[in-house]
């Protein structure tokens, strides 16, 4: 059981890194909008950060899969699917000469991954708690089975 419990600590913070990931591309994009950033480095900075969160949320789905947690695999799964259809097309990457015409719907794209991941770190919390309860009460011997209940 406590194997289980590292899973999801490993859960909490990989997905609380994909929150900070796709926040800071949200306040990339908003300094653009706001012309705090030129473009180039609206997209070098975007564009470095969007493998290695694809690279992590895949690695998330993965994990998923392989240790049986059915719900966040199928939940996380057609997201994994779209970010390797992406990658594979070579559309993961942001444009500088194309960035101005596509900021609005880069931000809300960014804007639905940030409400999805915060779906799935209230589910990763959940779970954690839950787990963390389980594996407390197993450390100390059921406290409710000893009769004087």
């Amino acid at each position: 059981m406590a194997w289980e419990l590292i899973l999801w600590l490993f859960s909490f913070v990989v997905v609380i890194s994909l929150i900070a990931l796709t926040a800071y591309q949200l306040i990339c994009l908003s300094d653009l909008e706001f012309d705090y950033i030129n473009p180039y480095d609206t997209s070098s900075r975007i564009n470095a950060v969007v493998i290695p969160e694809f690279v992590v949320q895949g690695t998330l789905c993965t994990i998923f899969l392989l240790t049986w947690h059915w719900f966040p695999f199928l939940m996380m799964a057609p997201v994994t699917y779209y970010h390797f259809k992406l990658f594979t097309s070579g559309r993961h990457l942001i444009d500088v000469t194309e960035v101005f015409r596509q900021l609005n719907g880069e931000k809300k794209y960014r804007m639905i991954k940030l409400g999805f991941y915060f779906c799935l770190f209230l589910i990763v919390i959940y779970r954690l708690v839950m787990t963390a309860i389980v594996v407390l009460i197993d450390e100390v011997d059921h406290p409710l089975d000893s009769g004087s209940f």
